[in-house]
């Protein structure tokens, strides 16, 4: 299989983060995966500014550039994304947040009514399953945690694909790397 990390942490002092991440590649590259992992701070990605232009002058592309270029370009062509944040201020890090924001375009902006639901049309065949991981601080608790996974699985799903793993760095990183192995 075919994986991407996003990794969200702005903080490259958070070492146990960082080893994680490693640690998890390590192991998933032993279950035979093809893993690429992208450190999205060492990249230049802006805000989306809601202009539309992806979608109405340069479709499918952002009529600013920057590296959000690329991250859309991995995206598409892998079988899973695996986005991995420490909780920050009972959300995911806003470096994460901004690169999900720039994958709009990769749908279309047309939407249809699906069970009383606006959602966007395909832009491709496919798209990658979806996964979530997270650094969880001792001051949040369970509900915020379900919170952030809830909004992951409607980010999923207007992205025409499914939030298939979910996960905390308290886990076993080889607990970790066969759940996502199993997907």
């Amino acid at each position: 299989m075919k994986i991407l990390i996003l990794n969200g942490n702005p903080d490259p002092n958070n070492t146990l983060f960082e080893e994680y991440l490693a640690d998890l590649t390590e192991e998933m590259h032993a279950l035979d995966n093809e893993v690429r992992q992208i450190k999205l701070r060492d990249l230049n990605i802006r805000y989306c500014t809601g202009c539309w232009g992806c979608w109405v002058k340069t479709p499918g592309k952002c009529v600013f550039p920057d590296d959000s270029q690329e991250v859309c370009r991995e995206y598409v062509h892998t079988d899973f994304v695996l986005m991995a944040s420490p909780v920050k201020m009972g959300f995911t890090t806003a470096l994460l947040k901004k690169t999900q924001d720039r994958l709009i375009r990769i749908l279309h902006p047309y939407v249809d009514l699906v069970e009383n639901e606006c959602h966007h049309h395909r832009r491709y065949d496919e798209y990658p399953k979806n996964g979530l991981l997270l650094e969880r601080p001792q001051n949040i608790d369970d509900e915020d945690i379900q919170i952030m996974k809830d909004m992951y699985s409607r980010f999923s799903l207007n992205f025409k694909t499914e939030l298939t793993f979910f996960g905390l760095t308290a886990q076993d990183v080889k607990e970790v790397a066969r759940a996502i192995d199993n997907i």
